[in-house]
């Protein structure tokens, strides 16, 4: 008799990534195999509640029965077309997204870094066509510490030398100024600026929120100075503070903003340049487009994601259960966290360096059953779904208070 195939252990399959996958990841020694809601299960069984998830591509938890529902159907009916056709989902795909957010048009693309790429090359060509900045030198004000992305362009106005060193040559037209300084920002504002590209919220450099009246100050500078404002809500929008978009918090409608991560509802990657119509005029057939962007799978699930947020009640939710997640972390300042920053439910939390390094806390959480991600230093990120319960949510803030020695 042929014996049984041995079950892969978690250390196992770690060890089969090691020769096979590109090192550019450093990922917490769990191997992930099964998942529901706000769990997560590694293929020994142990269970794990998320409270990252996905980088907030999981605002609605691991398989949400109507996202799942949505892909299975359409999954029985059509997946791809290209754009070299019409399909039969599109229509109310975009329409409803560019309800949700307040504007008029959308460009459906992939990934947030496509996004952020297909924002980049729209607002160039605004510059070019409607505000008439001469050829070739339309420039783009950015924050520094951003995150937007990992192309070659987009590393080109990182600050962070990881992500940018070895990548070079840079593509220029990008000026970078501090996140939350208005007189620098409007400093670096001139007739070539084609738009100022910013994150409402700094999710890769620990959830840095602006100070009241930043982003309002962003768009009135913008409309004044006539360049466009380009909101990278990737991180921060469809949820995650409390608002639909991080810029409700103070009123503002840009002039284009750029979605992902939750658009796809954890299921298939979406994205989307969301603008005003005289913005996305610009483009004409044959100057941008994406075999994948819009496909029928894509709009499916999007449509859900977007049918889940027309309700409120997951705004609504980030915004309660984020006065928990404050209330709590409060409570852990002093006792081993010596900062936090939080909106909705989003938090970064800065952890005293005497009790260990952001990675360090994460394995110790890990141990606990819970997952979290560090960012620099002693930052630790807590992005949970907004499906969590107040009671795991407790859960999670007593494991940091264990992990942190209080």
């Amino acid at each position: 008799m042929t014996a049984p195939a041995r079950t892969r252990t978690s250390a196992d399959l770690i060890r089969a990534e090691e020769p096979v996958l590109a090192h550019n990841y450093h990922p917490l020694p769990v191997v992930v195999a099964r998942a529901q809601g706000t769990w997560v299960e590694d293929v020994e069984g142990r269970r794990y509640l998320d409270m990252l998830a996905g980088y907030s591509a999981l605002n609605f938890g691991h398989r949400h029965p109507a996202l799942v529902e949505a892909a299975h159907q359409q999954l029985d009916r059509l997946t791809l077309t290209s754009r070299a056709f019409h399909h039969d989902r599109l229509a109310e795909f975009a329409q409803r997204l560019a309800e949700l957010t307040g504007l008029d048009m959308v460009l459906p693309m992939n990934t947030g870094a496509e996004a952020v790429e297909s924002g980049i090359k729209v607002a160039r060509k605004w510059a070019y066509e409607v505000k008439g900045v001469p050829a070739d030198r339309a420039t783009i004000v950015v924050a520094a510490e951003n995150f937007h992305g990992r192309t070659t362009t987009v590393v080109s106005f990182s600050t962070d030398e990881t992500a940018r060193a070895g990548f070079g040559p840079f593509t220029p037209g990008f000026r970078i100024v501090p996140y939350n300084d208005l007189a620098a920002l409007e400093a670096a504002v001139d007739e070539t600026t084609a738009a100022v590209l910013i994150e409402p919220i700094q999710g890769e450099a620990g959830v840095v929120i602006p100070d009241d009246g930043y982003l309002a100050g962003v768009r009135e500078v913008t409309r004044r100075r006539g360049c466009l404002f380009v909101a990278d809500e990737i991180q921060s929008g469809l949820g995650r503070t409390g608002r639909t978009l991080a810029v409700e918090h103070e009123g503002v409608v840009p002039d284009v903003v750029l979605l992902g991560k939750a658009l796809g509802g954890g299921i298939v990657p979406v994205s989307a340049v969301v603008a005003r119509r005289d913005v996305l005029a610009v483009l004409e057939p044959g100057s941008h487009g994406s075999t994948f962007g819009g496909n029928p799978l894509a709009a499916a699930v999007g449509t859900a994601v977007v049918a889940l947020l027309e309700t409120g009640e997951f705004q609504a939710r980030a915004a309660t259960l984020g006065g928990v997640l404050r209330d709590g972390l409060t409570g852990l300042v002093g006792r081993g966290v010596v900062g936090f920053r939080a909106r909705g439910l989003w938090a970064g939390v800065d952890v005293d360096p005497a009790v260990g390094t952001g990675r360090e806390i994460g394995e110790r959480l890990l141990a606990e059953g819970v997952l979290v991600k560090d960012t620099h230093g002693s930052t630790i990120r807590l992005a949970p779904p907004l499906t969590i319960t107040e009671e795991e949510l407790g859960m999670a803030l007593g494991a940091l208070e264990r992990v942190l020695g209080g």
